[in-house]
């Protein structure tokens, strides 16, 4: 996170310099981040949702799973959150909210129909931890510092096209075009350094959501039962998109790269189930 504070600011101060704005561009940049963040904090649950076309049910809707939610709750010492459905045959499962006193944890049908008890209950445990760890929050301001750089990279690309920039009278000479080179470089790489930086976070969270619902449950084969189940199901989410596969338990796309090699794994939105199955089996 303190990288990406970092990188965040380096991609204002350049595109501020190239332009001829100086700081007043970053100025700008961040005052706009700071209502996005706001937005997205008290928000980000209900466009999620709606973009993932869940919908909420109550304990006569479904006891088995409200009950396995209610007792993991006690265990993790969480409120209880609000449970949502979405009507797909795919298994997979995912949480969301801005603390643990407003969260959602969300299972599609398939994970109804297709897991036992033992297994569902290390799936919930799971989606519990990101809660308790306040995943649910940390990735929401991710998803929306990876939309500021994109949406910064096209601003300055276009402006560059439209208004061709502006000369500032302070700075004349070869660093205003020192710094617009830099910034056409930062604007086509920035992006893809923003999503990796994502994808890395998302990871490692995962691998901790992991070990947490394993403590949870007191039982780490439930949930390595589940993700093979997962793992052996080939059906993609069709409620999901790109800005919500990593909030997933497991690539909603089933086409995460199998290859153990470090630049594929980069792009990959989870950690390689066959691992997390491994890691889940030794404990």
């Amino acid at each position: 996170m303190v990288l990406f504070v970092v990188f965040i600011t380096t991609i204002l101060f350049v595109y501020g310099k190239a332009s001829g704005y100086g700081l007043s561009y970053a100025g700008i940049g961040l005052i706009f981040s700071g209502i996005m963040a706001f937005s997205s904090y008290y928000y980000s649950d209900k466009m999620i949702l709606g973009m993932s076309g869940a919908k909420q049910i109550k304990k006569s809707d479904n006891p088995q799973l409200f009950r396995t939610v209610e007792n993991l709750c006690i265990g993790a010492g969480v409120p209880m959150p609000k449970v949502y459905i979405i009507e797909d045959s795919a298994i997979n499962a995912f949480a969301t909210g801005r603390d643990p006193k407003h969260s959602v944890v969300c299972v599609t049908t398939g994970i109804l129909d297709r897991l036992n008890k033992i297994e569902l209950e290390g799936v919930i445990a799971h989606e519990l931890s990101h809660v308790r760890n306040y995943d649910i929050r940390l990735m929401a301001i991710v998803v929306i510092l990876v939309g500021l750089v994109a949406l910064l990279a096209d601003f300055f690309m276009r402006s560059l096209w439209y208004g061709g920039g502006r000369r500032d009278r302070s700075d004349r000479g070869n660093s205003q075009s020192i710094f617009l080179i830099i910034g056409i470089i930062f604007a086509i790489l920035s992006p893809i350094i923003a999503t990796l930086i994502q994808l890395a976070i998302s990871r490692k969270r995962e691998f901790l959501a992991d070990a947490s619902g394993a403590l949870l449950t007191r039982y780490p084969e439930g949930l390595a039962s589940a993700l093979e189940k997962i793992s052996k199901d080939k059906e993609p989410l069709e409620a999901a998109n790109n800005a919500t596969a990593h909030l997933y338990i497991s690539n909603p796309f089933k086409i995460q790269a199998s290859s153990k090699h470090w630049f594929t794994n980069l792009f990959n939105t989870h950690p390689p189930i066959e691992e997390r199955i491994k890691i889940l089996r030794s404990m």
